[in-house]
């Protein structure tokens, strides 16, 4: 997980003539810039004439050719930005030592030797453009990158917080954030993104590295690469404040809102972000330090949310909106980090970085105003922090189910070393650790955690009472958890003119401590329309940790040829997991507690995949590039799918859900909870549990065999892309590519308990209703199942490879274009389209296995097993102008988004269904919910947005101080990001937005560089 792109390794090669034109061997090339602590790197000529200096951070570069009886020739103002490689040639004439050619030329804008794709955005383009200054934020703004992660549906200008995302085609949270090349992604199911906040005000740049990665790439997703600032030997900073009040945001709350069912709109009312760093010597030449402060949060209301008048009563089971006091998302970090950079030899550089963040996150509830770390106003309740994954309050959470996080935090700590052992011989070793406490637990002293959590289903009518489809109340999922990732590497590099051989070894621990419960009671109740119907019941107050460990070799060489540059990499990767001791405790529906002792869970999963790919400088000017890539890549390993599925408490059903009518309406089920046999008394209804083994000390889940270890067994994919890069004008670039993915090794479950036969089949018949589209209204829906009565409560499953029953395919195809323009005249712009089509196919799956789910993404009801996302596109752009002399600086960006992907989820009752089925549904389920509308056919609105920057840059003595005014949303555009997308006929909420885009406004910001 440690591509050359996420650690910021330029690089800078080419060929040295005479002017002749014969290829001179034996120049020493010189690359110098303050940006190296060493201040000089160098190489010599090969044979043919090549030389090439890699591991250059980014800057500005002087590259000096010197060869006795020539004339040294000096080409200066070289800028270098990720891991691209600058081509630059030389030609040297007869002369002196003492004459000396000083050239000053533009900076290539091709690549013309990797196949990597990558876009950086410089510190200085960071602070010019109107962005958040998060990851997301910037991230959102890189042109042409096609991210999974529904970018439509976050509003990253006001809630920079965690963005899980992928490639095009690919899972949805395989992208990684990486700091100084080390991870800081978190453990849990593959979630290459986390909570932490790295500083991006304080980098020096971001790279997004989207494909063509060599044997440091463990997955083929995206990585974000964020290369902190390092000190020098004067001592410089910068101090930036900005601020947002509730006067400073406008109104795009409109009557096609009001008409479409947004009650209210939701309200920016307080943003702040403060930052501080410094850096400068401790001793000169020798060791530097940078430090950085930072304090930033914000707080907004919900749409549509509010506090619910019966929060915290024990007597009360219904949700009832205080339109009084507004639910709030409120939350800040405030982050401290020291990062010392030691040049302990001329040949030794040590880099040690901490960096420790403090959480204030959830507040208020009914336990009165100003309760909590972050006070509000008496009228409003806080209910969580859009900043953290822990659970908020939402269009379907109520303020009550949110949680309350502070404490430790969490931690990055970081150790990397650097040895250019000679010319040639490049050493590397690093080891950084990403320490978490994730998850929140229940405000102090509240009374939420003794209360049963409901669910409002809400079938129909759901407008006329009150009632919010799907709504979560009374009291929420607590966590109390711990994570952590370690990861190392080293390697070695040989370079020569013409060629570079890299080896490395990568390893990562990852640590999971997992600690969820619900209530004191162990229940969830859910109803519809506020009348029972469903009880679930928990096993869950206890730890469950895990440990997941991978290493990897991997060997990569690059060989220019000419004009023609071959690149190749082979990587073996083994990974498995183990399970410390794991005792749980006895609580209501497990009488007796027990202790597993450890055990393993994936003993070795091995795979060997080959990347490579040729990059081709057409017209050997430098100017124009053609790229090939292909390469096989695995999922990241992490806490999670396969790696914990043998984990002790697994032998145990920790819930299930059973039918339930509460016929004296009482809220309390009168039944045997513990017998998971249907039930009836003289009062309640109990169905039969779903599942007769719910706290059994059995395994109830397993791997088959072949899932425990082996060769080419891991998920993963392979892609190849090819691309043209053309210089059109000085300072102007513009690239064109075509990219395809698919994805392999998909998993399923298998019940052995059930089979096909064991399956009735049953179709529905969609109503009539102007509201969905004309191929859906009106239309039967065959092919929905449903297990028949005598298995339907068994359950022996067993998860394998999905090909074992047929066809599972996930592929995609996608395009880009992108512009970049750095003219000498100040100006920068960057902006460019992608466009893409993902096709996935289970349906071989669905017919063997209509029992399971596979992937999240198959249900007996879900006949929807063959689709298309059809074309999504994405279009962003950003640039900047300082105008000269007044010191003027204009900046804009640009963000358009596909609107979210649109369903119309109906929820069938028993009569409607069984006159199909011929019996009523299994368990006595008092319903069913089917999505009318095919996934891919129908998507909301197009979300744009258009931010500007003006600021005027004031100089006095040593500082530049950056005095701005931001405006966002420019056009005051009122775009959806959200929709209710339950669905009924007598249910006027369908489709009602649930979430706006911010109105437009401004934001007031200083930056003192000193």
């Amino acid at each position: 997980m440690l591509p050359s792109a996420a650690f910021a390794q330029g690089s800078i090669t080419g060929t040295v003539k005479d002017t002749s034109g014969a290829v001179l061997p034996g120049v020493t090339v010189e690359a110098a810039s303050d940006a190296l602590i060493e201040k000089v790197r160098s190489a010599v000529t090969d044979g043919s004439g090549q030389y090439r200096i890699v591991d250059l951070r980014t800057g500005t570069y002087t590259v000096t050719f010197a060869l006795p009886g020539f004339s040294t020739v000096k080409r200066e103002g070289i800028e270098l930005t990720g891991s691209f490689t600058a081509s630059i040639n030389a030609d040297m004439k007869v002369g002196t030592l003492e004459e000396t050619i000083t050239v000053t030329g533009e900076t290539p804008l091709v690549d013309t030797q990797s196949v990597r794709r990558q876009v950086t955005i410089s510190n200085d383009l960071i602070s010019a453009m109107p962005a958040a200054r998060s990851y997301a934020g910037v991230m959102m703004l890189m042109p042409a990158v096609q991210t999974q992660a529904s970018p439509a549906n976050l509003d990253v200008q006001v809630t920079p917080g965690v963005v899980f995302f992928g490639g095009a085609g690919g899972r949805v949270n395989e992208g990684r954030i990486q700091v100084d090349g080390l991870n800081t992604g978190a453990a849990l199911n593959g979630a290459g993104a986390s909570s932490y906040v790295p500083d991006v005000g304080n980098a020096q740049e971001v790279t997004l590295t989207t494909s063509g990665g060599l044997g440091e790439m463990q997955a083929g997703g995206p990585v974000v690469s964020i290369m902190p600032k390092t000190g020098g030997n004067s001592l410089k900073g910068s101090l930036y404040a900005s601020n947002v009040t509730s006067g400073m945001v406008g109104d795009n709350y409109r009557q096609e809102l009001k008409d479409r069912g947004l009650t209210t709109p939701g309200r920016l009312y307080k943003l702040w972000d403060y930052n501080l760093g410094v850096g400068g010597p401790i001793r000169k030449d020798n060791v530097w330090f940078f430090f950085q402060f930072r304090d930033e949060g914000s707080h907004r209301t919900v749409p549509g949310m509010f506090a619910n008048a019966n929060m915290g009563d024990p007597t009360k089971w219904t949700y009832v909106a205080d339109s009084s006091r507004a639910a709030v998302q409120a939350g800040s970090w405030r982050n401290a980090a020291l990062r010392l950079t030691v040049q302990a030899t001329p040949r030794n550089k040590f880099n040690v970085f901490w960096d420790h963040q403090i959480p204030c996150q959830g507040a208020g509830y009914a336990l009165g105003p100003n309760s909590g770390c972050r006070q509000s106003g008496t009228d409003e309740i806080i209910c969580g922090a859009p900043q953290s994954t822990n659970p908020s309050c939402s269009s379907t959470s109520a303020p009550e189910v949110g949680t309350y996080l502070t404490g430790y935090g969490q931690r990055v700590q970081q150790a990397t070393w650097s040895s250019p052992f000679s010319n040639r011989l490049l050493l590397e070793a690093g080891f950084g650790t990403y320490l978490s406490q994730w998850g929140g637990t229940e405000q102090p002293g509240s009374p939420f955690a003794d209360l049963v959590q409901m669910t409002e289903q809400c079938s129909a009518g759901c407008a006329n009472n009150g009632n919010i489809p799907n709504l979560t109340y009374r009291s929420g999922t607590y966590r109390h958890s711990f994570q952590g990732t370690m990861s190392w590497r080293a390697s070695a590099s040989y370079v020569t003119g013409a060629q570079s051989l890299k080896v490395g070894y990568q390893g990562e621990h990852q640590i999971n401590d997992s600690y969820i419960y619900t209530n004191s009671q162990f229940l969830r109740f859910r109803v519809n329309n506020g009348v029972p119907n469903q009880i679930t019941q928990d096993i869950n107050a206890f730890l469950q940790p895990s440990r997941v460990r991978f290493g990897a070799f991997y060997v990569q060489e690059q060989w220019t040829l000419g004009r023609v540059t071959l690149q190749g990499a082979l990587r073996f990767d083994r990974a498995w997991s183990y399970f410390p001791e794991t005792t749980v405790v006895a609580q209501r529906f497990l009488p007796a507690g027990v202790t597993y002792p450890r055990a393993d869970g994936v003993t070795g999963y091995k795979d060997l995949t080959p990347r490579g790919g040729v990059a081709w400088d057409v017209f050997g000017n430098g100017r124009t590039s053609l790229k090939v890539n292909v390469g096989q890549y695995v999922q990241n390993a992490n806490s999670g799918l396969t790696y914990t599925a043998l984990q002790p408490a697994a032998r145990l059903a920790t819930s299930v859900t059973r039918t339930w009518t509460d016929r004296d309406g009482d809220f309390a089920p009168d039944c045997d909870l513990l017998n998971p046999l249907a039930q009836t008394t003289t009062v309640d209804f109990c169905g039969q549990m779903s599942n007769v083994n719910f706290g059994k000390d059995r395994f109830t889940s397993t791997l088959d065999p072949k899932l425990v270890n082996g060769w080419r067994v891991r998920p993963g994919d392979w892609q190849y892309g090819v691309s043209v890069q053309q210089q059109v004008l000085p300072g102007v670039a513009i690239e064109m590519g075509y990219n395809r993915r698919w994805l392999t090794n998909f998993t399923a479950t298998d019940n052995l308990a059930q089979g096909p036969a064991d399956f009735g089949t049953f179709s529905v018949t969609a109503p009539v209703d102007s509201r969905l589209p004309a191929e859906a209204s009106g239309r039967v829906i065959p092919g929905l199942y449903n297990v028949n009565q005598a298995v339907a409560s068994r359950v022996d499953e067993v998860q394998t490879l999905a090909g074992d029953y047929g066809t599972y395919s996930q592929d995609s195809h996608g395009i880009l274009f992108n512009v970049s323009a750095r003219p000498r005249n100040g100006l920068v712009l960057q902006g460019g389209l992608s466009a893409g089509s993902t096709r996935t196919d289970y349906c071989d799956i669905r017919t063997a296995l209509p029992e399971q789910t596979v992937a999240g993404a198959q249900s007996p009801t879900n006949p929807w097993c063959n689709t298309a996302t059809g074309l999504v596109t994405r279009y962003t752009g950003l640039g900047s102008y300082r105008i000269p002399k007044i010191d003027v600086l204009f900046a804009g960006t640009l963000r358009s988004d596909q609107g979210p992907p649109l369903a119309a989820n109906w929820v069938v009752s028993n009569a409607l269904v069984q006159p199909s089925l011929g019996r009523p549904l299994s368990n006595n389920a008092p319903n069913v919910t089917v999505n009318l509308i095919e996934p891919g056919t129908l998507y909301g609105e197009r979300v744009t947005e258009v931010d500007l920057r003006f600021a005027k840059i004031l100089r006095f003595g040593r500082t530049r101080t950056n005095v701005g005014f931001d405006i966002y949303n420019l056009m005051n555009l009122a775009p959806v990001l959200s929709y209710n997308q339950a669905f009924s006929p007598t249910n006027s909420l369908w489709l009602t937005p649930t979430g706006v885009l911010q109105p437009r406004f401004w934001k007031f910001s200083v930056q003192v560089d000193f």
